[in-house]
């Protein structure tokens, strides 16, 4: 299991840190000191998912952020022994609500998803829309409309822990497929998750960094901090340690799909002082062919 987990933040979004090897047993304390109100506990699944389990202790609630595997759910909360009262979906896709149901069978549980995309959410009976304050426990998760990878995604906020879950939106070193948005549309979206504060904890659904880093290399070569966190992601998952959770901070320094104002970016893939939708869509379509 990949425990508790939470990087260091960037004090600044040009100066790289990341949490190295000797430091993966102080994210538990970590963890304890940014946020004694949300505890998070993250584990894999599938192939490539994480399930996250966020926790209230003052209010006794405990929430999965989408529901990758039901068997795998269940021994996390049973690894903790906290109770399943809400399910917090991001987005429809099968690998993030497929368990809403039997989950919701065994446990009660309350199914919050996207208004705009109810249809598509399994047992939903919360629908939020963007701006919308959810009340969780004692804690509120501001909510997120992030189209891109689908229509109705969302993302939920906790800005009093400063932590964010994002689904399929932004990962670490990259960003969802578009499968029903437009470059456009996902541009805003990422807008908005980078207009958080630097050490934001962000929790995204897969484990793709090591691949994201490769693509990141090839169009942004000459981004240090970028050369230096990939040799970092290596030699992690090399041990089979995990590379999220991320930071809003760092994601900024070395992510080449929030980054289309770098002018290395720009010169490697031929579009200098061009619009940044347009630098964004063709660094999209070259991941996808990539």
């Amino acid at each position: 299991m990949i425990g508790d987990v939470a990087p260091l933040g960037l004090a600044n979004p040009f100066v790289f840190r990341y949490v190295y090897r000797e430091e993966l047993e102080r994210r538990d304390k970590l963890l304890e000191i940014r946020s004694m109100a949300l505890q998070v506990h993250q584990f894999p699944c599938r192939s490539d998912n994480y399930g996250f389990l966020a926790h209230d202790p003052d209010a006794g609630v405990t929430a999965c952020i989408d529901t990758p595997d039901a068997g795998a759910t269940n021994a996390g909360l049973k690894e903790k022994g906290w109770r399943l009262t809400h399910i917090l979906n991001t987005h429809h896709h099968g690998d993030h609500t497929g368990a809403n149901l039997e989950l919701k069978e065994r446990w009660g549980c309350t199914i919050v998803g996207a208004a705009n995309d109810a249809e598509r959410i399994p047992g939903i009976e919360v629908k939020v829309s963007d701006g919308d304050l959810y009340e969780f426990g004692s804690l509120q998760a501001k909510v997120f409309e992030v189209p891109g990878h689908t229509m109705g995604h969302i993302a939920y906020y906790f800005e009093s822990e400063c932590i964010a879950f994002v689904g399929d939106t932004l990962f670490a070193l990259g960003c969802g497929r578009l499968f029903e948005g437009t470059p456009e549309m996902m541009w805003t979206s990422l807008q908005k998750l980078m207009a958080l504060p630097d050490e934001t904890v962000v929790y995204c659904g897969h484990e793709y960094t090591q691949a994201n880093a490769q693509f990141a290399l090839s169009v942004e070569p000459g981004n240090e901090s970028l050369v230096a966190r990939s040799k970092e992601i290596d030699d992690l998952r090399a041990q089979g340690l995990p590379t999220v959770p991320t930071t809003i901070g760092l994601e900024r320094a070395t992510n080449p799909f929030v980054r289309p104002m770098s002018e290395n970016l720009q010169s490697t893939i031929g579009l200098n002082g061009a619009d940044l939708v347009a630098v964004f869509a063709e660094t999209r379509n070259r991941k996808d062919n990539f």
